[in-house]
C-alpha cells in the first residue's frame, strides 16, 4: 500500500488549456518529454511556464531502473528528424536555456551519443544567447561515447549518479556507481569549461551518512552542480517509497553541499534534474569565469 504524500506536497492545479497546448505542439514535432514520460510531479508548472525538458533518442529504455516510470523494452528505430523537431519546438517556445535527456539505449553502437552531438550542433545554431543542457546515461562507461557528447561543447552536461551505491543492485541494477562517476570526472578532464552537474534521489532507503559520502565522491571528480530531492514511487510495480525527507533536512543538504564546495545545490522535496536548470547553470557559469 503505498504512503499518503506530506502536506509538503499539495501544489496547485495547472492551467488545462496550457497543458493542452503544450502536448499539442509536442505530438505535431513528434517529440516526448521526460516530464511526461517520468510523472514529474513539476510538470504543470513547466508547462505552465511554456518549458519542458526532452527526452530523445525514443520514450523506450533498454534498463529497467526500479525508480523510473519511463517505459521499458525493445526500442524501435531512431527518428533521424528528432533533432530538428527538437530544435523547432524549442524556437516556438522561444526558450533560452534548453534541458535534453534520453533514455538509455545500450542497443546502439555508441548508446545514442552520436544523436546526441547531432542535437547539440543544430541547437547552437540558434545563437550564443541559447544555453545548452544534456542529461546524459552512462553509454556504457565508453571514453569515445564520452568525447562525442563533450565535443559537441554543450553548455552543461549532466549524469546523475540517482542514489548511494549500496542501493545499486536494488535500485539501477544494469547501472555501476563508480562508472557513473568516472563519466562526469572525465568531462571535466575532457574541457573544463563545461559545467557538470549530478542528481540524487533520497528516500529510497539510503542513511545520511551514505548521503554525504556520494556528495563528497561527486566533488572529487570536480562535479559542479548537484540536485537533490524526494524519490516519489510511481506505481505500485516500483521500488517503494522507504522515508519522506522533510523540509529543512534538505535544507541542510544543500548548506552541506555548498560547504564542500559545489558551486550551486537545488536541494527540496520537489527538486528534479532540471529544477531551476538555466539559474544554476548561470550561478556555475560566474564562479567558473571568476576563476579564470
Amino acid at each position: 500500500m503505498r504512503q499518503r504524500l506530506p502536506s509538503w506536497f499539495k501544489k496547485k492545479m495547472p492551467d488545462p488549456a496550457h497543458l493542452a497546448s503544450m502536448r499539442a505542439l509536442f505530438q505535431e514535432l513528434s517529440l516526448h518529454t521526460i516530464c511526461e514520460n517520468a510523472i514529474c510531479p513539476n510538470l504543470g508548472d513547466c508547462f505552465s511556464r511554456r518549458t519542458a525538458t526532452f527526452l530523445i533518442l525514443g520514450n523506450i529504455c533498454t534498463r529497467n531502473c526500479t525508480f523510473c516510470a519511463v517505459g521499458k523494452g525493445v526500442p524501435g528505430p531512431l527518428d533521424e528528424n528528432e533533432p530538428e523537431h527538437l530544435a523547432e519546438a524549442v524556437d516556438k517556445l522561444e526558450l533560452r536555456h534548453v534541458v535534453v535527456t534520453s533514455v538509455s539505449r545500450d542497443d546502439l553502437p555508441d548508446g545514442g551519443a552520436s544523436h546526441f552531438a547531432r542535437t547539440i550542433t543544430l541547437l547552437k545554431e540558434r545563437g550564443d544567447d541559447l544555453s545548452i543542457e544534456v542529461l546524459i546515461p552512462d553509454f556504457l562507461g565508453s571514453p569515445g561515447s564520452i568525447e562525442t557528447v563533450v565535443a559537441a561543447q554543450p553548455d552543461v552536461i549532466n549524469h546523475n549518479v540517482e542514489t548511494v551505491s549500496r542501493l545499486y543492485p536494488e535500485v539501477r541494477p544494469q547501472a555501476d556507481f563508480q562508472r557513473s562517476l568516472r563519466l562526469i570526472g572525465r568531462v571535466k578532464e575532457m574541457d573544463s569549461s563545461i559545467v557538470t552537474k549530478s542528481g540524487v534521489m533520497v528516500g529510497l532507503g539510503e542513511t545520511r551518512d551514505e548521503l554525504m559520502q556520494t556528495m563528497q565522491e561527486l566533488r572529487g571528480v570536480n562535479c559542479d552542480l548537484l540536485t537533490i530531492g524526494q524519490y516519489l514511487q510511481p506505481s505500485s510495480r516500483h521500488h517503494p517509497v522507504v522515508r519522506y525527507v522533510p523540509p529543512d533536512e534538505f535544507l541542510e543538504y544543500e548548506k552541506t553541499g555548498k560547504d564542500m564546495g559545489f558551486r550551486d545545490v537545488a536541494s527540496a522535496p520537489l527538486v528534479r534534474s532540471s529544477f531551476n536548470a538555466a539559474q544554476l547553470y548561470a550561478r556555475a557559469k560566474m564562479e567558473l569565469r571568476g576563476q579564470q
